[in-house]
C-alpha cells in the first residue's frame, strides 16, 4: 500500500494532475467569470440541471458584462448516459463554444468535462472509455461543484451510463482535468438532506479507499484520511441543517480531497460492486456506496487491518485494542452515519431483487480497474456473497 514499492525499498512513483487554479472558500463562486474573461473565450456553453439552473445567473451577468456569448444547457437531469452527452456535444456546437462550464453535482460536471473533450470530432465517446485513450481538449474547461460529494472539479475521471450493457464506464485521462474548479460551499446550501447524505457518503468512500488501497501512497494518504475526519464529524450537521455553513464547509472540503484521491490511487471493490447498482436499477451513486460500503469493509479488513484501524480513529472510534478492534469499531460507526443520513441499509430496501444478484457480480467483476485497486482479491463468489450480505 501506502509502502509499496517499484522494487527493493524504493516508493513507487506517483503523478498529481490538478487544475491549474483550485478556488476554494465562501464566494469563490465569483472568480469563475473573471478567470474565463481572462482566457480570452467569447463564447461559452454552461452544463447544468434543471435545479441548479439559477446558480448559473451570477456568472452569466458577468460574462454579459465583458461581452461574452453564454449559453445554458440544464439537459443532465439525472445521471448521465451516452445519449446525454450526445446531447450536451450538440448543444456546444450549436453554442460554437470555445469554453464549458460545468456547475452541479458529479453527472453535469462529467458531461461536461467530455463536451469540451469531445466538442473537437476527433474523437468519439467510444474511442475513449478506458485509461489514457482521451488524445487531448481544445476547449477551455470549468467547473464548480454544488453537491459535496463526487470530486468530480478535480479529478481525471468521468462516468457514463451504457444503456446498451447497463453498465456504468469511465473515462480516466489527464486531459479531463479543468482548466479552472471553484469549490464554493455556498453554492451547497439548497441541497436537500437526502442528497446531502448520498453524496457525503460518496466522498467519504473515495476517501476510505483511497487510503486503503493496493496503489496507497503516502502523499494520498494525508489527505484520504483528512476527509475522513472532516466527513465523519461534519456530515450528520449538514444534513440535519443544510444552513449549517461550517459544516458545509467541512464537507465541502472532505469531498474535495476524496476527489483529489482519485486520479492518482483511485478507489477499488465499493465503486466496482455499486456501479450495476446504477447501470441496471438506476440507483444513485451514492446511495449504492452507502449501502456497499459496510460489507465491502467487513470483507477487506482482514486484508489490512492496520489500515482500517486508522480509518477507525479518523472516523471517531477509542483508540483501546488490538487493530482489529479499532476497525470493527469504526465501522460500527460507519453504519450509523449511514443510518443518521436516512440512506437504506439493504439492496432489497432499494428494490432490487435477490434474483439480480448473479448478474450484477457479472457486471462488477468486468470493472477490473477498479478491482485490481482492492486490498483484497475479490472473486466472483466473493462479489456474490457480499451482495448477499448486503440483501
Amino acid at each position: 500500500m501506502s509502502d509499496a514499492a517499484n522494487g527493493a525499498g524504493f516508493m513507487r512513483t506517483i503523478a498529481l494532475h490538478q487544475p491549474r487554479k483550485l478556488a476554494f472558500g465562501a464566494g469563490s463562486v465569483a472568480e469563475c467569470a473573471d478567470d474565463l474573461i481572462a482566457a480570452r473565450r467569447r463564447r461559452a456553453l454552461i452544463v447544468t440541471a434543471p435545479a441548479t439552473r439559477p446558480l448559473c445567473l451570477p456568472i452569466v451577468e458577468k460574462l454579459g458584462t465583458a461581452s461574452v456569448h453564454v449559453s445554458v444547457w440544464d439537459g443532465v437531469s439525472q445521471e448521465p448516459t451516452i445519449e446525454t452527452l450526445q446531447q450536451g456535444l450538440a448543444a456546444a456546437r450549436d453554442a460554437r463554444a470555445d469554453a464549458i462550464i460545468g456547475l452541479g453535482g458529479g453527472s453535469p460536471m462529467d458531461v461536461a468535462k467530455l463536451v469540451a473533450a469531445l466538442l473537437d470530432g476527433k474523437q468519439s465517446i467510444g474511442d475513449v472509455f478506458g485509461i489514457g485513450k482521451l488524445s487531448g481538449r481544445g476547449a477551455y474547461l470549468a467547473c464548480l461543484p454544488t453537491t459535496a460529494g463526487t470530486g468530480s472539479e478535480v479529478s481525471p475521471n468521468a462516468i457514463l451510463l451504457d444503456e446498451q450493457d447497463q453498465l456504468k464506464k469511465g473515462v480516466i485521462s489527464p486531459h479531463l482535468v479543468p482548466d479552472a474548479a471553484y469549490v464554493d460551499p455556498l453554492l451547497t446550501l439548497g441541497v436537500p438532506p437526502a442528497v446531502t447524505g448520498a453524496t457525503g457518503i460518496d466522498a467519504l468512500t473515495h476517501c476510505i479507499e483511497a487510503y486503503v488501497n493496493r496503489l496507497a501512497h503516502p502523499m494520498i494518504d494525508l489527505v484520504a484520511l483528512e476527509g475522513t475526519r472532516l466527513i465523519a464529524h461534519s456530515l450528520r450537521a449538514a444534513f440535519s441543517d443544510g444552513t449549517d455553513i461550517a459544516a458545509r464547509t467541512n464537507v465541502a472540503l472532505g469531498s474535495l480531497y476524496g476527489g483529489l484521491c482519485l486520479g492518482p490511487v483511485n478507489t477499488g471493490a465499493v465503486h466496482a460492486l455499486s456501479y450495476p447498482l446504477g447501470g441496471e436499477f438506476h440507483v444513485a451513486h451514492g446511495v449504492a456506496n452507502a449501502v456497499l460500503l459496510p460489507h465491502v469493509i467487513e470483507f477487506n479488513v482482514p486484508a489490512a487491518p492496520a489500515r482500517y484501524a486508522q480509518i477507525g480513529r479518523a472516523l471517531g472510534a477509542e483508540e483501546s485494542g488490538a487493530e482489529a478492534d479499532v476497525a470493527a469499531r469504526g465501522l460500527r460507526l460507519l453504519r450509523e452515519l449511514v443510518r443518521d443520513c436516512g440512506i437504506p441499509e439493504r439492496l432489497r430496501d432499494l428494490g432490487i431483487p435477490s434474483d439480480a444478484i448473479p448478474r450484477m457480480a457479472r457486471s462488477a467483476m468486468t470493472v477490473t480497474r477498479l478491482l485490481d485497486r482492492n486490498v483484497r482479491s475479490v472473486s466472483m463468489e466473493d462479489a456474490v456473497n457480499i451482495y448477499e450480505k448486503a440483501f
